[in-house]
């Protein structure tokens, strides 16, 4: 699965000659990407931490590591990586 800014940012890479796409464009792009990938990992972590029921998907330490979120956002986000 991809996400909406993972597909846009391969499309400017993809189109940048064809249609005259400035480097600056694709550069805010990755910063974007980056941004969304830490939202992401954060989500999960707050997803991990308690949940709607105040505890699905609890961590037993009651806390989620910084591996934990980049293996959840690589498994799900990065499968072609």
């Amino acid at each position: 699965m991809k996400t909406a800014m993972q597909e846009h940012f391969e499309w400017l890479q993809e189109n940048q000659l064809y249609f005259g796409i400035p480097i600056e464009a694709i550069d805010n792009a990755e910063n974007l990407l980056e941004k969304e990938k830490e939202q992401i990992m954060n989500a999960y972590c707050d997803g991990a931490k308690g949940g709607a029921n105040g505890n699905k998907g609890q961590h037993k330490n009651g806390w989620v590591s910084i591996q934990m979120k980049e293996n959840y956002y690589n498994q799900t986000y990065n499968q072609n990586k």
